[in-house]
């Protein structure tokens, strides 16, 4: 067995064993690297030497669950939800209880779509949007999970096939450039038209999602987000309106000064500051409501550190290469076949380094010289790469495609990472997508 598919194995395992994805990350980057045949010594230096490519990623989040922890804590989302509630007659019963639902699904969908294009904040917008919507969410007992496939598939599927924010970045910066660079003479405007296929099942599998896997009622309790000399009920009292106006320049602020210096941590440590000085909560509180955020997102933090780890481990020991190599000797002759195991050595590639981004220069270098042998068109080359790499952001315990939707769904927690966002996404994404991805290299 290869190296990177036994090491993926054990994540997975102990992931699903509700083993902490840190541990798992961790021991599988052992596993791996000593199955490999690296000296105990080699694995520790590769994965200390790739822990600082999640660094930036975790204090980002850890900035970010702050201020959402301060605006919890201001009283507004409380304030907020309460109208909403009471607009809406929740606690007297739901009369357009699938009509609210699917419009607050598609006000979700819609924020994803635009963090990657629109105002491209990325998942910067998850845990400052979504936690105070989860009371909304109970009352409607809207099974998160929906929501979990909802903010992933409007974070990952655009800039797969958007050519503009992120989506410029991955098509025609990181895919288009290391196509061309293997061998593969394609042009701007093939790529966005190759990823359709692959796209449209994603997209089936966000129906699926909606209309059958989660449609049904889920109940949750609502617990309050922020602890400290008033619960964020009680600071919704007293809320003035000019704390209002400073609150809504603390929201818009923190998108501009994101969007204007290229870093989150700037624009959250903005957003905390603004809430700091305008008196919605006590000023001895605001070390309190720090540190209470950053530990809402440490967890995330670190395993995006820890992955970054995991990957630096699998790509020092050789065993990518390795395993592409002992994939293409199983397959002959049939281009059926190739296209499958393409796809699925891609899968595995992918869900341990979490990042499609990451994992294009990687998979292109030996995907397309492959492809090319196997007599597959330009287009079909494209969506067999592309494919591949989008495997890794939907549905891995270290992506932050999935990582992001748990961080807000998991402010009160009640929303586990595996089995409420990792199983959900990877059963109706990645299946699709390996499916999609089959179809698009065998028509194309």
């Amino acid at each position: 067995m290869n190296a990177v598919v036994l090491a993926i194995l054990v994540m997975v395992t102990l992931s699903l064993m509700r083993v902490s994805v840190v541990f798992a990350l961790i021991a599988a980057a052992l596993v791996g690297g000593l199955y490999a045949g690296m000296p105990l010594g080699e694995i520790l230096s590769a994965f200390n030497d790739g822990l600082g490519n999640g660094a930036k990623v975790a204090i980002s989040y850890a900035v970010l669950g702050a201020f959402a922890v301060a605006l919890s804590r201001s009283g507004i989302t409380q304030l907020l939800s309460n109208k909403a509630i009471a607009r809406l007659g929740l606690d007297d019963g739901i009369p357009n209880r699938q009509l609210i639902v699917f419009t607050l699904l598609g006000v979700l969908l819609a924020a994803a779509v635009s963090s990657q294009n629109l105002i491209p904040v990325h998942i910067a917008f998850i845990p400052v949007l979504v936690p105070p919507l989860l009371k909304l969410m109970n009352h409607l007992q809207l099974d998160r999970r929906a929501v979990a496939c909802v903010i992933t598939f409007g974070i990952t599927a655009p800039y797969m096939l958007l050519p503009v924010g992120f989506g410029s970045i991955f098509l025609h910066d990181i895919l288009l450039t290391n196509l061309n660079e293997n061998g593969l003479d394609v042009t701007a405007g093939m790529v966005p038209m190759a990823m359709i296929v692959p796209i449209g099942g994603m997209a089936l599998g966000l129906v699926v999602a909606l209309l059958f896997s989660y449609r049904r009622k889920r109940s949750y309790q609502d617990i309050d987000l922020a602890h400290g000399d008033e619960t964020p009920s009680q600071a919704a009292q007293h809320l003035k309106p000019w704390q209002m106006v400073v609150l809504a320049v603390a929201l818009v602020g923190t998108v501009t000064v994101q969007l204007f210096t290229g870093s989150m941590v700037i624009g959250g440590l903005f957003g905390f500051a603004l809430l700091s000085v305008s008196g919605v909560f006590r000023w001895h509180e605001q070390d309190d409501i720090f540190t209470e955020g950053m530990r809402m997102m440490a967890l995330v933090g670190f395993i995006m550190i820890s992955a970054a780890g995991f990957a630096s481990v699998m790509q020092a020991s050789g065993e990518v290469e390795a395993l592409v190599t002992s994939s293409t000797e199983m397959i002959g002759d049939n281009k059926g076949l190739a296209a499958l195991i393409m796809l699925l050595v891609g899968l595995f590639i992918t869900m341990g380094i979490g990042s499609s981004f990451s994992t294009i220069p990687i998979i292109a270098s030996l995907y397309v010289p492959l492809a090319l042998n196997f007599g597959f068109s330009p287009m079909a080359t494209i969506a067999l790469v592309g494919a591949a790499a989008a495997l890794g952001d939907a549905g891995s315990p270290a992506s932050d495609s999935t990582l992001g939707p748990t961080a807000g769904l998991n402010a009160d927690g009640q929303h586990d990472h595996i089995w409420d966002s990792v199983v959900p996404t990877f059963l109706h994404y990645n299946i699709p997508l390996v499916a999609f991805g089959w179809i698009a290299a065998m028509t194309l």
